[in-house]
């Protein structure tokens, strides 16, 4: 496959954390963006949707709405990348968990599909701290969760947009391989909570629970059952500081440093994220 500048690209996800960035780099990069969220009528649990969305593309990104690890994605990921390759939508993106042995068998369906795949394994995102679910309680003043003094590598979710489009617009040269991208340091949940407060000027607190004390709180939340014991298990297995080490994928994909948690806090925090 050599690289083109006429590609249409399908992007699951598109109005989410990292489906947004790479809409937004696919188009800057002068690609036709085809998103496919609910809005434009693609569906995930809906196999009659996905032709739809395919038909006509040249390459798809791929972003699971529940964890990569789950039973219910690697199913959906292996369906929908065998029809994407049956309708000539070949190049494949992935995204991934670093570390996250439940998301092997997720990776090796969309490697069986005879697509020309690529899996971008992420570190924790920083964006889990501004728009995912960690927001609400550090807008309440105390970040409560199972993390530990686990030392963590967050990335920025612009950097893996970056990496996503870099490795689109690269032809074969990462073909059938995985892309591990992290942050430039490492720094535990309590560190991270001490930058965002830093940046917004107030007191913020980190308290460390186990795993499954936080599982009983999502459940009071009402979290499915099956939704949190897998998360329960992501917990226990992923935060055991397996990720604490630094790779070089957004390095390699892009030539220079991936962006410092620093730079994002103090963004987020310019335009009111954890205002009270």
């Amino acid at each position: 496959m050599t690289r083109k500048t006429d590609m249409t690209v399908v992007v699951t996800g598109a109005s989410g954390r990292t489906g947004s960035r790479v809409a937004r780099g696919v188009q800057a990069a002068g690609l036709t963006v085809r998103p496919a969220t609910r809005a434009q009528g693609f569906d995930w649990a809906d196999r009659s949707t996905w032709a739809q969305a395919l038909r006509g593309a040249d390459a798809a990104y791929l972003v699971h709405p529940g964890d990569v690890g789950s039973a219910a994605a690697t199913r959906a990921v292996g369906l929908l990348a065998h029809e994407a390759v049956a309708l000539g939508v070949r190049r494949l993106v992935l995204l991934s968990a670093r570390g996250e042995e439940q998301a092997r068998p997720t990776e090796e369906a969309l490697r069986e599909s005879a697509a020309d795949w690529t899996v971008v394994q992420a570190a924790w995102f920083m964006q889990n701290f501004s728009e995912g679910p960690l927001v609400e309680g550090l807008r309440l003043g105390e970040l409560v969760f199972p993390g530990g003094e686990v030392r963590e590598p967050f990335i920025d979710v612009r950097d893996i947009a970056d990496v996503v489009v870099a490795v689109l617009l690269a032809g074969d040269r990462y073909v059938g391989k995985a892309v591990d991208v992290s942050g430039p340091r490492l720094l535990t949940f309590g560190e991270a909570v001490a930058e965002i407060a830093k940046a917004t000027g107030r007191e913020l607190a980190y308290t460390p629970v186990p795993p499954r004390a936080y599982g009983e709180h999502l459940a009071g939340l009402g979290v499915p059952d099956e939704e949190v014991e897998l998360l329960v298990e992501v917990f226990e297995t992923l935060l055991d500081g397996r990720n604490a080490h630094l790779s070089d994928g957004v390095q390699r994909v892009l030539g220079r440093e991936p962006r410092d948690f620093a730079e994002f806090a103090a963004e987020a925090a310019a335009v009111g994220t954890w205002r009270a």
